[in-house]
């Protein structure tokens, strides 16, 4: 991973909301930085889009801050809001017109965008082909970069996409996260919020969990993932006496239904007879040596580093995601 820089773009302190009597958001705390892609996932009714509404101004936290380089959302809007662009999911666009005209439209409505920087993000999206069609002939791939163009029309240092591979092909995904990794890398802010876990481990350097209106955990996500990485496969001949080894260890723990927690293509990988234990990793040469000493023979020790979906499923409590 890039080493990244400091400058927090979008801070987030202590923000709660309330609706009636009831409190939605309890306590969210996070910081995004410059140069950097920030997942933020939740299970249905988590208080992703809650959050998210609070970010753009569309609704007023009930207490704490959010700043954007430095500017209070809810104090100093306009200055806030000239740093973020943002798209919810598929962009609602005038079919009937051609890219181009759908941004210069856009265009518009802001102070300073000419067809000079028009073109630029029409370059940066890589629709400088079709640009000139009407929309209603672009997929829904095209449509999204088009989305995004229209979001970096005002050189904003956040960017802000709600589920930004919805409805996309692999290939399209593939395309999208590129993109997404390519304005990071030019010192962009990223916010990425989504429901593809797995597509949120291939493109996020830190990553929010959010279940309840309380974030969980904060964190790299691969520091997130290897600090919960407490599974082993043991392959050991015999199995049953290896079996019986590793049951006298306080500090090792058996996995009688490993489904529970393996993916099935681990499971399928599996040795016949193979042992899985929870067991820290610190803990692992102190196993193998008893094994040993006991005239087990260990043929393979696999520490498992679970998904990211795993990891929020044990986090919320295997609480549906959205």
């Amino acid at each position: 991973m890039k080493e990244r820089a400091e400058e927090i773009v979008l801070s987030i302190q202590h923000v709660k909301k309330k609706i009636g009597r009831k409190w939605i958001i309890h306590d969210v705390s996070f910081d995004v930085r410059a140069g950097e892609i920030f997942g933020f996932l939740g299970p249905n009714g988590a208080g992703k889009t809650t959050t998210i509404r609070m970010l753009v101004d569309l609704i007023k936290p009930s207490a704490g801050k959010i700043t954007v380089c430095g500017y209070n959302v809810n104090r100093q809007q306009e200055q806030a809001l000239r740093h973020i662009g943002s798209i919810v999911e598929n962009p609602e666009m005038y079919v009937y017109l051609t890219g181009w005209e759908n941004l210069e439209h856009f265009a518009r409505m802001q102070p300073g965008i000419d067809q000079q920087r028009i073109g630029e993000v029409v370059e940066m999206v890589r629709l400088d082909r079709r640009i000139h069609d009407k929309v209603s002939t672009y997929s829904l791939g095209m449509r999204q970069r088009l989305g995004i163009a229209q979001a970096l029309l005002g050189r904003p240092r956040l960017l802000i996409l709600d589920e930004p591979t919805n409805g996309l092909d692999p290939k399209g995904i593939k395309e999208m996260r590129q993109f997404i990794r390519q304005l990071a890398d030019e010192g962009m802010a990223v916010f990425v919020s989504s429901h593809l876990l797995s597509e949120i481990q291939l493109l996020c350097d830190r990553v929010a969990i959010i279940s309840s209106g309380r974030v969980l955990a904060v964190g790299d996500v691969d520091e997130l993932i290897a600090g919960n990485s407490d599974h082993v496969i043991w392959d050991l001949s015999p199995a049953v006496q290896g079996k019986r080894i590793l049951l006298k260890l306080d500090y090792c723990e058996i996995v009688e239904r490993p489904e529970e927690v393996l993916d099935d293509s681990l499971l399928a990988g599996m040795p016949q007879g193979a042992v899985v234990t929870r067991i820290h990793s610190a803990h692992t040469p102190k196993a193998v040596t008893a094994l040993v000493a006991a005239g087990v023979q260990v043929r393979e020790v696999h520490r498992i580093n679970p998904t990211l979906e795993q990891l929020f499923l044990q986090m919320t409590e295997g609480e549906r995601i959205e």
